[in-house]
């Protein structure tokens, strides 16, 4: 019950950065938003797989975690060769 309810505490929260991710005025604003929501969908994950006793959520949390390093990495990456 209580890992549910946080669960739908944490997605709340996410969906939250959706009006950043649309009215961002420079590109970093909405890499951060990005990094930021992807964070709270792997908290979500995880407690999703924790309340369902789902191993499989983790591992989708997972890949959710190594595609926002990856898309960070990437943004600095472009970045630095556009100065």
């Amino acid at each position: 019950m209580i890992p549910d309810a946080l669960a739908l505490i944490t997605l709340l929260a996410t969906l939250a950065v959706v009006p950043r991710l649309v009215l961002a005025r420079t590109a970093a604003d909405r890499i951060l938003a990005m990094q930021l929501a992807g964070t709270g969908t792997v908290a979500t994950l995880l407690l999703l797989g924790a309340a369902e006793g789902a191993p499989a959520m983790f591992d989708v949390a997972l890949v959710f975690a190594a595609l926002a390093a990856v898309a960070g990495i990437a943004f600095v990456a472009l970045g630095r060769r556009a100065e």
